[in-house]
């Protein structure tokens, strides 16, 4: 499964937050400017060949839902980026967001005992 491209991931983010929608529907919850009717509708049909989206028929009229859940393309790309360009760290990671101040003390504090009771589990 190819990764989505940023048109894509944004309607993505609309069929996982709604579940199921008509394309119409689709373009009612994208942000200004909004695209049109046939661009969502054509991104859609890509999408839906690449894996990430099915449909039901209502004549000529199709309703989509996603084929994968948000965890799960979540965990695939996530991984592929720390991959890519954390040295398959974790620890970079952390490390990134802490000297970006991304990520405050509390929150890695939080992390570690995130961790610590999950190694008691």
């Amino acid at each position: 499964m190819e990764k989505l491209t940023s048109k894509e991931e944004e309607i993505m983010h609309v069929l996982w937050k709604l579940k199921k929608a008509f394309v119409k529907e689709v373009v009612a919850d994208l942000p200004k400017p909004k695209p049109h009717y046939n661009t969502v509708s054509t991104v859609i049909r890509k999408m839906e060949d690449k894996g990430f989206v099915k449909h039901e028929a209502f004549g000529n009229t199709h309703r989509y839902y996603p084929n994968i859940s948000k965890e799960d393309y979540r965990k695939k790309y996530f991984s592929t980026v720390i991959n890519n360009y954390f040295e398959n760290s974790y620890k970079n990671v952390v490390s990134f967001f802490a000297k970006e101040e991304k990520i405050s003390v509390d929150e890695l504090k939080e992390i570690i005992k995130i961790i610590e009771n999950k190694e008691k589990q």
